[in-house]
């Protein structure tokens, strides 16, 4: 089914961006941008995941560089019985993380300094376990694809008044003028229906694989509060890749609406609390060794304290 999903994406986006040829040059346009959009289907496949991890500056770290989050995802990742993925780091304050890459052998994980900084080890093992889910739903090529063609269709549109004039144009400047907000318009709501579905998924096996749903319900709502507070200027400049951060990176949703990239997060922690309720927890994302990891406390809901632990500046910021 993943597979079938993904061609379905790439045909969609495909037609779309015929489409937009079609309006700017007629048929011959319209094989122009078929031709353009099959070698970016080809270039995105191999490349889409560099390119999200550029755009966004991140840098590879490892178990030198940053030592408590190169093992926990490496515990994590043990724990879903998946190849280890890379690990990058983002120098931005504020609090989000992301998966890429075309498949579980081939896959990336990021995460901010916000989201080190702002949160606990057992909160951000929650948000990794969560970024590895994606990774194991193959949701990771979808998403990387679908970022990097919607990008490119906005831009397009974006061009097209310089295309106003040609005699090819069938539509003329009305129908031009109406393309330009109808076909952004059009690929944002193809990235929002995939990503609002996945994130549901995505939770509840981040849970599973971290083993406490709590820690990943008191990190959505950290990462919530963080985001609608700190401007995040790389994803600004790349809106496009919005749909793939846990939280959207471009301001604090509120509203579940058909024109938000992500679940409403109170719903999202909502439904983590009823997994807590159902039993799910108690394990800690080392299993039997999670509590001595984390600074000898079980996490933000343990020892009778709800404040974070203390822990060293490095690896984390």
């Amino acid at each position: 089914m993943n597979y079938i999903r993904t061609a379905m994406l790439l045909a969609a986006m495909t037609a779309l961006f015929m489409g937009i040829g079609y309006m700017l040059g007629g048929p011959g346009g319209m094989m122009i941008a078929l031709l353009v959009a099959a070698g970016m289907n080809v270039f995105s496949y191999w490349n889409s995941d560099k390119m999200v991890l550029r755009m966004h500056h991140a840098q590879e770290v490892d178990e030198r560089t940053a030592p408590e989050l190169f093992k926990m995802v490496r515990q994590l990742a043990a724990n879903a019985e998946l190849p280890m993925p890379k690990v990058y780091l983002i120098n931005n304050p504020q609090p989000n993380a992301f998966a890429t890459g075309r498949n579980p052998q081939n896959a990336a994980v990021a995460a901010t300094t916000g989201l080190l900084d702002m949160l606990s080890p057992e909160e951000v093992a929650g948000v990794m376990a969560h970024e590895l889910a994606h990774v194991k739903n193959h949701d990771t090529l979808i998403m990387t694809i679908t970022a990097t063609i919607a990008g490119a269709i906005s831009m397009l549109a974006n061009f097209a008044m310089f295309f106003g004039g040609n005699r090819n144009n069938p539509l003329g400047i009305v129908g031009l003028i109406v393309m330009m907000i109808v076909a952004p318009m059009a690929a944002m709501i193809v990235q929002m229906a995939i990503s609002r579905t996945r994130e549901y998924a995505a939770d509840r096996m981040g849970a599973e694989i971290c083993g406490e749903p709590m820690w990943l319900a008191s990190a959505l709502s950290k990462i919530s509060g963080g985001v609608a507070r700190i401007h995040n200027d790389d994803a600004e400049r790349s809106p496009a890749t919005a749909h793939m951060f846990i939280i959207n990176p471009l301001s604090g949703e509120r509203m579940d609406s058909l024109f938000s990239t992500h679940p409403n997060t109170q719903n999202r922690i909502d439904e983590l609390r009823k997994l807590a309720q159902s039993g799910l927890g108690g394990q800690g994302y080392g299993r039997a060794k999670a509590r001595t990891q984390s600074s000898g406390v079980s996490g933000p809901w343990g020892g009778g304290s709800s404040e974070p632990p203390q822990r060293p500046k490095g690896p984390w910021g």
